[in-house]
């Protein structure tokens, strides 16, 4: 009998143990950003520190070639929170092989339409560059190859009837190393695709007369794609940028999967809109995240958890 008894309590104890175990086991959220120069990686570091208030959570920020390698590893399972342009975001869900997704990514699922980027086009003052059709014969950057800025690139030159094979010479690189060639005269200009504001072009701005190239609202109507839309560089965005500058906006999404807990989804969109001036501290771009905006023409289904929270707070019934 008190054998018995004292297998019951063992029993007992190891079960308590191993319950305590599980539910002290640590969450972790990894947040796949873009480089470091970017808008993605800043935002990413507020929301990290948001996010360790969540009981047991363990956070980290990882510095990657943003959207399409963001989504892809999204899908893996190797991350909890992405960013990612829009467009990306559709074209994962859809399986474009050309945009890089091998097969459909049906395991995204929303958080949040955040801030616009915008595809800024800024060219070295002596170079000439003008206009879109002034690109021809010159030395120019379009970001990593199928990122989400070359995916941008080459949506806009087709629009404007423009190819690859049309520029001097076409470098496939990120932010900074693309404005470091300018500085250096190596390149005559770049098409990036960020948050108005970006720290690479300040500094580039900053240190060197530069033109920012208009992309007239005809163009934007001629891409095959809803996500892009027409907008403007504000007058003084940049140092020397003293008139509006046309160009394309395209909303950013934050994304997870759906092996992400309800729990760990509502909090992590709860914690996002309860401190957004923390993330607006972080950078001007994440000034312009508005709630009533959050769900609006996403391509991809919301979290469960997301999608609690948006109750909630009024914005879907």
């Amino acid at each position: 009998m008190r054998l018995t008894k004292s297998l019951g309590l063992l029993a007992a104890a190891v079960a308590f143990t191993a319950s305590t175990a599980a539910l002290a086991a640590p969450t972790f959220i990894n947040i796949l950003t873009g480089g470091t120069s970017g808008v993605y990686y800043p935002i990413g570091v507020a929301l990290s520190q948001q996010y360790n208030k969540i009981d047991g959570a363990r956070t980290s920020v990882q510095a990657t070639k943003a959207s399409v390698e963001n989504l892809n590893l999204l899908q893996a399972g190797r991350g909890e929170l992405a960013f990612s342009l829009g467009d990306s975001v559709a074209d994962a869900w859809n399986g474009v092989e050309d945009a890089g997704f091998k097969a459909p990514l049906k395991r995204l699922r929303a958080i949040a339409g955040t801030y616009n980027n915008y595809i800024q086009v800024v060219a070295s003052a002596e170079s000439g560059i003008k206009t879109l059709e002034d690109l021809k014969g010159k030395r120019i950057s379009v970001g990593a190859p199928k990122s989400g800025t070359e995916l941008n690139a080459r949506a806009i030159f087709k629009a404007a009837g423009l190819d690859y094979k049309d520029m001097g010479r076409v470098e496939f690189l990120p932010y900074a190393e693309s404005v470091e060639l300018i500085k250096n005269r190596q390149l005559d200009a770049t098409l990036q695709s960020s948050g108005l504001g970006m720290a690479a072009i300040r500094d580039l701005a900053s240190t060197m007369p530069v033109t920012f190239v208009e992309i007239p609202a005809a163009v934007v109507e001629k891409i095959e794609s809803d996500a892009y839309q027409a907008g403007v560089i504000p007058a003084g965005t940049y140092d020397g940028q003293d008139a509006d500058v046309p160009t394309v906006a395209i909303t950013n999404i934050l994304v997870t999967h759906e092996k992400v807990s309800d729990e760990v989804a509502y909090q992590m969109t709860k914690l996002m809109f309860d401190n957004l001036s923390a993330l607006g501290n972080a950078h001007s771009a994440a000034k312009d995240i508005k709630l009533e905006n959050a769900t609006k023409n996403l391509p991809i289904p919301l979290h469960p958890g997301a999608e609690r929270f948006y109750k909630e707070a009024g914005v879907l019934q």
